[in-house]
């Protein structure tokens, strides 16, 4: 079977690096494979108990949700024609807290619906996908298959997503990948850029048209090297992007960074952001209002013993953009009964300030218990 499609998509990177190598290659289940044709499906289901203290409130509660990674179920299809190799994958992620609100009504985030060409040239992928920017930090988070910082009552909770790294938004983009040059691989994509300059009345008329003339462009850039055995991973990664109206022009760019080193069961990771005119949450039509700056950066330790992997970990996002500062600490222990069968169990302690007043905004403790079956 050929998995380059398979391989290259989000959840396959993010099950990579959160389950090890042997895990994320045998993630997907082939259903059909044929003269060249063939036909996976792949599968990621979890849910937790959570224990939320909110401190600034005094107020405690109890929920059954999802961890960082929603629930998701990915069909991937890859053909070979002479010296090319056609693929695609859609995937659909899916909430399972919307019954209390919605009993018959289930959300579906379509976050992937691509093709790709692959050849001796490399890959070209044109649809939806994750973007370039901030991949590789939130892909490499060690504690993507856990919990992290909490976010609405419903839904996925946000991981480092606001303290430590922006979202690589899922988006409509036409993206080059080279071949693995020993080690070293590059991306570069132009993206459906954000409206951010139109504005509207308060019965949401257009007052102001925004317009974008060029595309947002993304790339990152991926090293990875084994060094006397100690296996290292780096990574750079940016955006940019423009909008204007007839008074004002936004100019959105944000730059990625990050090391991982592993040795003896231990790994450390680091990684940081800094942008200007970009929301360090997630960039959408009409969320930005200004140039200001924001920068964060995570720091994660771990070590794995036997199926067990312990995990401590610190990130920060300060932000004049939306005027906050934020901080998570979170400790977590990953145990593997099988190589598709995980229990997690994650304690974490989220702070939220208001930069221009230094006020609290939210302040919570988590206890996350849960379980991740993946196939």
């Amino acid at each position: 079977m050929n998995n380059n499609n398979f391989r290259k998509s989000g959840l396959a990177i993010a099950m990579v690096a959160a389950m090890g190598a042997s895990a994320g290659a045998n993630a997907a289940i082939e259903l059909y494979n044929d003269d060249g044709t063939s036909f996976s499906v792949d599968g990621y289901f979890n849910a937790f108990y959570v224990n939320r203290d909110d401190k600034l409130n005094d107020v405690r509660n109890s929920d059954v949700k999802m961890g960082f990674l929603p629930n998701t179920i990915g069909f991937n299809f890859s053909k070979e024609m002479g010296d090319l190799t056609l693929g695609g994958r859609s995937s659909f992620w899916s909430t399972i807290n919307d019954s209390l609100q919605s009993p018959t009504d289930t959300a579906i985030d379509v976050r992937q619906l691509y093709a790709t060409v692959d050849g001796s040239f490399g890959q070209v992928l044109i649809g939806k996908d994750f973007g370039l920017y901030a991949r590789s930090n939130i892909f490499l988070d060690e504690i993507l298959m856990g919990f992290g910082s909490p976010g609405a009552a419903t839904g996925v909770s946000f991981g480092n997503i606001r303290t430590g790294y922006p979202y690589p938004n899922p988006s409509a983009q036409i993206t080059y990948r080279t071949p693995d040059m020993g080690g070293l691989n590059v991306a570069a994509g132009i993206f459906e850029p954000a409206d951010t300059t139109t504005t509207r009345d308060a019965n949401g008329n257009i007052t102001d048209q925004g317009e974008q003339s060029a595309p947002r462009f993304e790339a990152e850039l991926t090293y990875s090297a084994d060094l006397n055995g100690v296996a290292l991973t780096g990574w750079l990664n940016g955006r940019h992007q423009s909008s204007e109206n007839s008074t004002t022009e936004i100019d959105s760019q944000g730059l990625g960074y990050g090391l991982k080193a592993a040795v003896a069961g231990f790994s450390l990771t680091a990684s940081g952001f800094t942008s200007e005119g970009d929301v360090p949450v997630l960039i959408s039509d009409a969320t930005l209002a200004s140039e200001e700056d924001a920068d964060g950066y995570l720091v994660q330790g771990s070590y794995t013993l036997g199926a067990n992997r312990f995990v401590v970990s610190y990130g920060e996002t300060d932000s004049d953009q939306d005027d906050f500062e934020t901080e998570n600490t979170s400790f977590a222990v990953f145990h593997d009964v099988n190589s598709n069968f995980k229990l997690v169990g994650e304690y974490n302690m989220f702070e939220q300030t208001t930069k221009s007043t230094g006020a609290d905004a939210a302040e919570f403790d988590t206890l996350a218990l849960g379980a991740v079956i993946t196939f």
